[in-house]
């Protein structure tokens, strides 16, 4: 699986981002995707996940409630709506795809990474 992430930026805190993430190359619909972020100087942490077939979602607590993962199986793609953002938000985030779920040492597939800064 091939995963290209896109639409992160630099906002202000409180302020509203969604970030793609558009799979190619394997047969998007059997795979569970998540996110995850990775701060300068941290290491990578667990954001949301989605179940294959969209019917489950999971979140880190330091995003619940202000995140949502979703899927089209028909596009192909996951998203990430981020919403009420904050400082501590900042990070590069990552698609990642795997047939297993989302642990991080069993992730076969990762996109490339897009970054999100936000400003106080």
């Amino acid at each position: 699986v091939q995963l290209q992430a896109s639409g992160g930026g630099l906002v202000q805190a409180g302020d509203s981002l969604r970030l793609s993430c558009a799979a190619s190359g394997r047969t998007f619909s059997n795979y569970h995707m998540s996110w995850f972020r990775q701060a300068p100087g941290k290491e990578r942490e667990f954001v949301a996940a989605i179940n294959y077939s969209g019917g489950s979602t999971y979140y880190a607590d330091s995003v619940k409630g202000r995140f949502t993962i979703s899927r089209d199986n028909a596009k192909n793609t996951v998203y990430l709506q981020m919403n009420t953002l904050k400082p501590e938000d900042t990070a590069v985030y990552y698609c990642a795809a795997d047939r297993s779920g989302w642990d991080i040492r069993r992730i076969n597939y990762w996109g490339q990474g897009t970054q999100v800064t936000v400003s106080s």
